[in-house]
């Protein structure tokens, strides 16, 4: 029997213009799946109703397609309720599925992660759910996650094992206006997908353990993770909707190509010695993650020169 194609995806979240961020993210992605004959698809995760739109959508696949990139799929994540939903009558089976009430001022006090975020502290835990329960519940959805650690590394040889649990605290998997959480709706997403390889941004790197833990409590196979280096404002913040970004109407209206671009991202990244016009096709055959920058890298936009370049 024929093997399948290893299967990798591209999931950003339709909240505003695609930017050199997100342009990087989907390159790295891309050249990835295509170097190793493997399928790409696009998932627009767009579930955010108050922030994700069909216009924004659009948007994120024109621009991306702009740059040059195809996709075997797209994949809207507003699709997938039912799957979602499915999910979480499952962890009510599984007696893990608790009402959370706790506001954010309640746990202001409480313990941070190493990215500033609050650590939830499970105090709701005794707050279990049925089945029958959860859909009318108004509060809050957490999963009681395992106690102990898991044990994950990254593909480029970093370790990312957590006690999920302890360290980051239960996962909200639908909050309290209803919306399915990231949490949950990705694990579900790439399951249902037949997704075997992920590669995101480094910033993601700390929620692997908690999405592992997930996986296991719902009988989903573990995909293989690699997290690619980012591109930092001059702050030092990752560049992105909320820190400086560029988005790509401005870079156009500045003069910018989608050949310049593909040739600025892939030079910052170290994948070409200089930033010569290219297109992802032209940088398939060589890449490698050997080649790619360790570091993130801080840059800004000229307007004066159109160009994106390292601060």
């Amino acid at each position: 029997m024929a093997l399948l194609p290893a299967t990798s995806r591209f999931a950003p979240s339709p909240t505003g213009e695609p930017h050199p961020g997100t342009l990087l993210s989907a390159l790295l992605v891309w050249l990835d799946a295509r170097h190793d004959g493997a399928q790409a698809l696009l998932r627009l995760e767009d579930v955010d109703h108050t922030r994700s739109t069909p216009a924004l959508a659009q948007a994120m696949i024109d621009g991306l397609a702009w740059l040059g990139l195809t996709w075997d799929a797209v994949v809207l994540q507003s699709k997938r309720r039912g799957a979602h939903d499915a999910a979480i009558d499952e962890l009510a089976r599984l007696g893990v599925l608790y009402a959370c009430t706790c506001s954010r001022k309640a746990r202001a006090g409480g313990r941070r992660a190493a990215d500033g975020s609050l650590i939830y502290d499970n105090r709701c835990r005794e707050s279990v759910l049925s089945a029958a329960q959860w859909r009318s519940s108004p509060a809050a959805l957490r999963v009681c996650l395992p106690d102990g650690v898991v044990q994950v590394r990254d593909e480029g040889g970093a370790d990312l094992s957590q006690a999920p649990a302890r360290d980051l605290g239960d996962p909200v998997v639908r909050s309290n206006n209803g919306a399915i959480a990231y949490m949950l709706a990705v694990v579900v997403d790439d399951a249902a997908d037949g997704i075997t390889r992920i590669v995101r941004g480094r910033d993601i790197a700390p929620s692997t353990a908690t999405q592992v833990a997930l996986q296991r409590m719902l009988g989903y196979p573990t995909p293989t993770y690699r997290h690619h280096p980012l591109l930092l404002a001059a702050e030092g913040e990752k560049l992105a909707k909320l820190h400086g970004s560029y988005p790509l109407s401005h870079l156009r209206a500045a003069g910018l190509t989608a050949p310049q671009l593909c040739g600025m991202l892939a030079a910052l990244m170290g994948l070409t010695s200089e930033a010569t016009s290219t297109s992802p096709d032209a940088l398939v055959r060589d890449f490698s993650w050997q080649r790619v920058a360790a570091d993130d890298v801080a840059v800004r936009f000229d307007p004066a020169q159109a160009r994106l370049l390292p601060v």
